[in-house]
């Protein structure tokens, strides 16, 4: 190995300890034969920007407030610590000077890559660090494969005290989900897509001296530029999954537009992307996803100046630059953020921008043509232009007005005396207002903290139509209005309340920060004395919304202010404040789940057990339903005495039965609860760390048969190491009984969960019974009449129902947001006259729906059981979920919808092949899952045989006397065979 293997070029701006941090990630590297080169400038110019201020993203802002005897002191700070650092570490660390006079970031690189000695050379930008190992993982990778760029993964910061996180894209792309060798680009095009190169590489210098690269000193963001002539330059690249850069500065979209456009019109001329129209046009369509999304996100930040010139620039590109066809597939509003941005409509990009963040709102005044609805009525003529203004999809169409937020945008806020004058104006869209509609209105300043009981409320003077809008002007005295407490009450958010004969809809007041100054002050009146504040100041939230802070400006009301600051920050404060936190953290620990668990298996497991008391579990507590609820009421049923109850519920009691004993799931009277309990009945498991008492029986329903692989031939299980494995084992081997309904489940799930013969009880699940028993009804009696699920639920008897219950995909997060693979809207719009769908996802996951046209469809996924879905149910529609198993003994018509499914069996593995197995067609598009449910009738017939086979071979032991015969076991040892 040479002396030097790899020269990190470090440029410096004005900030001394990113300068540091950055030079001692190099000085800290595991591979010694590394070297940091400094580069500064011979001057630092002041507030023109001139001089190595442009350090990396978002370097334009804080130069820009930098002055120019702070820019020089900044630069004195700048060449102190390089000097102290290559005083420190002479051989590591060597410091140059570029000859420019006010040379750019992009001319430090480049002197910077001239002095270089390394055989590889990596940059970092201000603040950037490199981890530890990164030098050496990107010299081995180089030297292994004999690539000439060898790039890994970076991180950035997305705000002071967020994580730092990588691009989405390139995360979602999975380009460094592995290590690889790419000898041709069309194999990992993210590289130029995605501006992977930005930072996290390292190149050789005989490519840089091959193909002469070096960074545009004419662009500010070269590094995008630089970046892609590498990655077309190379001819062979190394992709490793290893961190390799942190700490790089997320960019302001608006702060650098200029040079980010720049960049991109530079990128899209390289002849790389000219002669590959396909990786030409992947690129634009990340930049407006990537760079323009964003920027309409942040114009309701900026100013109106800003607004209107970021608009400019962006209107200015060249049209093959944003071309609407590059926008096919991003939701609605992006689409008018991107068409608008692209027509230079500042105003219009600000409303919509304001959407975005709040995707219920309206912020325009939609139209309706032909069924259609659009952004606005002015609408262009060509087809393609107005088809991006199309926001059908939102549903605002289906809204009543009652509870639609409508962006209320302040026109003018003044002060005229002791009085905040208000003039606003808000969008009258398509029927959600009738144009003959009386309008009144109130101003409400709703007391922050108080969850909205605590209000003041004031009238509007004038309401009026103007056009497709709604204008209104109201005066408030504010001290006379606002009588708070003073001690806690300090913030009041204003909302205006619309009311119309149809319902009142209310809302936050949209106000430009840079307006916020003619709003003025207003003298206080709390009710506890001025003491506690004597001024009312507005201000602007980070949401943009207009709110009113108490605030202590005069003496009386400061020196109280001190006081209480003194008091509560002099040392003896200080110390009892850390006392007393250190006494919440210690009580904390007595309520964490360790501390629980181990006082559970030492103490609590030794109390007497309770005889007849049962503990029953759903889900982890989630719900009151499956097999659990079946048992219980069988119990009830029966009228055993002596027998006491008692649920566990996860975070809420709603839908438990209230005549029934609840427990909280993982709280202390929990585990007195199950410590006590001579009978534990779940169908997924109570906690794994928890021991079974030794007189406790234990008897396990389960919660559905097994398609994919579970227990110890899934993969993940296998991955894991023995420690883990035998904890799970130990877990298992606290079942005492083992519902199964076929001997499917014995050869898969009892076989795979090491469940012993003499555990297994075969009987069916209990809660299929009401099952078995809806089947028997519908073959003697009919349909209807329908459950009272169905009145409940507001379905008329002459439109039948689908249920859509997809599974889970990967791993499940708790409380995790999905989107489901069915488009909802599309089927409600091509079978809504004939269908109710009703939308239940996984317990363990909730899904967001889209608006669609009232009584189409129905979120219940928050219903505890699923088997009175089931009844209701005239077709399924699943992917490899196992409620086909129990749907299948309704002799009912099913669709598996599966887009995924070859993935998902490659990366879960399955039982069986559901394709030759499946009771129903299996489709794997959205527009094959339509003609399935078009064909449903034909398909119904021919697969009624299949679905006999199906039921019987899945399901051979539901006879719909499960429930009867396990609480038989549990209680008398008793199996019905």
């Amino acid at each position: 190995m040479s002396a030097v293997e790899i020269s990190c070029v470090v440029t410096a701006g004005l900030d001394a300890q990113a300068l540091r941090r950055s030079v001692e990630s190099v000085v800290a590297q595991t591979m010694r034969a590394t070297e940091a080169v400094v580069v500064l400038g011979l001057t630092v110019a002041g507030p023109a920007g001139i001089g190595p201020v442009d350090g990396g993203p978002g370097s334009g802002a804080r130069a820009g407030a930098v002055g120019f005897a702070d820019a020089e002191s900044a630069a004195e700070d700048v060449r102190a610590v390089a000097d102290e650092l290559a005083a420190l570490d002479p051989a590591r660390v060597r410091v140059v000077t570029s000859g420019a006079e006010a040379p750019t970031t992009a001319a430090l690189r480049n002197h910077g890559l001239d002095q270089a000695r390394g055989r590889y050379v990596t940059v970092l930008g201000e603040g950037e660090r490199l981890q530890q190992d990164a030098c050496r993982n990107l010299w081995e990778a180089a030297e292994r494969s004999g690539a000439e760029l060898v790039a890994g993964r970076w991180t950035r910061r997305a705000g002071r005290r967020a994580k730092e996180q990588p691009p989405v894209r390139i995360v979602e792309s999975e380009l460094y989900a592995r290590s690889r060798t790419v000898d041709d680009l069309a194999d990992a095009p993210e590289l130029v897509v995605a501006d992977a190169l930005v930072t996290g590489f390292c190149v050789s210098t005989a490519l840089l001296d091959r193909a002469g690269l070096r960074y545009a000193e004419d662009l500010d963001r070269a590094e995008i530029l630089f970046g892609a002539e590498l990655a077309a330059a190379a001819r062979r690249i190394s992709l490793v999954p290893n961190l390799v850069v942190s700490g790089r500065a997320a960019p302001d979209p608006a702060d650098a537009l200029e040079g980010q456009l720049a960049a991109h019109v530079r990128v899209a001329e390289l002849p790389l992307l000219r002669n590959d129209a396909a990786l030409r046009a992947a690129r634009d369509r990340a930049f407006l996803a990537d760079q323009l999304v964003p920027l309409a996100r942040q114009f309701p930040k900026l100013d109106a100046d800003g607004r209107a010139r970021a608009a400019a620039l962006v209107a200015a590109l060249p049209a093959a630059r944003t071309d609407p066809e590059l926008r096919a597939g991003l939701p609605p509003l992006e689409r008018v953020c991107l068409q608008l941005l692209a027509d230079g409509d500042a105003d219009g990009v600000l409303a919509a921008g304001y959407a975005l963040g709040r995707p219920d709102a309206v912020a325009s005044a939609l139209a309706e043509r032909d069924g259609r609805v659009y952004w606005r009525a002015a609408l262009p003529d060509d087809p393609g232009e107005r088809a991006e203004l199309d926001v059908t999809e939102l549903g605002h169409q289906y809204r009543p007005l009652a509870g639609t937020p409508l962006m209320n945008r302040l026109t003018h806020c003044g002060q005229e005396g002791e009085k905040l004058v208000l003039e606003g104006r808000l969008p009258a869209p398509l029927r959600l207002l009738a144009p003959d509609a009386p309008l009144t209105a109130t101003l409400e300043f709703l007391v922050r903290g108080s969850d909205g009981r605590r209000r003041f409320r004031a009238p509007v003077d004038e309401v009026w139509r103007e056009g497709d809008a709604v204008r209104w002007r109201a005066s408030v005295e504010i001290g006379a209005l606002l009588r708070v407490g003073g001690a806690r009450d300090r913030v009041c958010d204003p909302h205006f309340a619309l009311h119309t004969p149809v319902g009142t809809t209310s809302g936050p007041l949209f106000l430009e920060r840079d307006r916020v100054e003619a709003a003025g002050s207003y003298r206080a009146r709390p009710r506890r004395g001025r003491l506690f504040g004597d001024t009312w100041k507005p201000y602007v939230t980070v949401k943009h919304h207009l709110a009113l802070q108490l605030e202590a400006r005069r003496r009386p009301g400061r020196i109280a202010a001190a006081a209480v600051h003194y008091l509560t920050h002099f040392r003896p404060a200080r110390k009892l404040r850390r006392l007393a936190k250190g006494a919440r953290r210690r009580f904390g620990r007595l309520s964490a789940r360790p501390f629980k668990t181990r006082v559970y298996n030492r103490l609590l497991i030794r109390l007497p057990v309770r005889k007849g008391s049962v503990v029953f579990e759903s889900h982890m507590g989630k719900c009151y339903g499956d097999s659990p609820r079946a048992m219980y009421e069988e119990l009830r049923a029966q009228g055993r005495r002596k027998v006491r109850c008692t649920w566990s519920y996860a975070s809420s009691a709603d839908g438990f039965p209230a005549d029934a004993r609840l427990v909280r799931r993982l709280s202390w009277r929990y585990l007195w609860t199950l410590a006590r309990a001579q009978f534990w009945v779940d169908n997924q498991g109570f906690p794994l760390d928890l021991k079974k008492p030794p007189r406790t029986t234990y008897l396990q329903t389960w919660h559905g048969s097994a398609y994919k692989r579970m227990g110890f031939a899934e993969s993940r299980i296998k991955a894991q190491n023995a420690s883990e494995r035998d904890k799970l084992s130990t877990a298992l081997a606290r079942f005492d009984h083992f519902l199964v309904r076929s001997e499917h489940d014995v050869t898969t799930l009892a076989r795979d969960y090491r469940q012993p013969a003499e555990s297994l009880v075969r009987c069916g699940y209990p809660r299929n019974d009401r099952l078995v028993r809806a089947r028997a009804t519908d073959e003697t009696q009919g349909r209807f009449p329908r459950p009272a699920l169905a009145t409940a639920l507001g379905i008329p008897d002459h439109r039948k129902v689908a249920l859509y219950a997809p599974t889970f995909r990967g791993m499940p997060k708790k409380g995790r947001t999905i989107q489901l693979p069915l488009d909802v809207r599309q089927f409600a719009e091509r079978f809504g006259d004939e269908y109710v769908l009703l939308v239940r996802a996984h317990y363990l996951e909730s899904a967001v729906l889209p608006v669609c046209p009232p009584g189409t469809v129905i979120d219940v996924s928050g219903h505890h059981d699923v088997s009175e879905l089931l009844c209701l149910a005239d077709v399924l529609i699943t992917d490899y979920s196992s409620i086909m198993f129990d749907y299948a003994l309704l002799d009912r018509p099913m669709v598996f919808f599966a887009p995924d499914l070859d993935a998902y069996v490659a990366a879960r593995g399955s039982y069986f092949d559901l394709r030759a197995e499946a009771p129903g067609p299996v489709v794997g598009t959205q527009d094959e899952l339509l003609r399935a449910m078009d064909e449903l009738k034909q398909s119904d017939t021919a697969h009624r045989a299949d679905r006999a086979r199906f039921a019987q071979k899945f399901g051979g032991y539901e006879s719909g006397q499960a429930a009867r015969t396990a609480v038989d076991v549990l209680f008398a040892g008793r199996t019905r065979r």
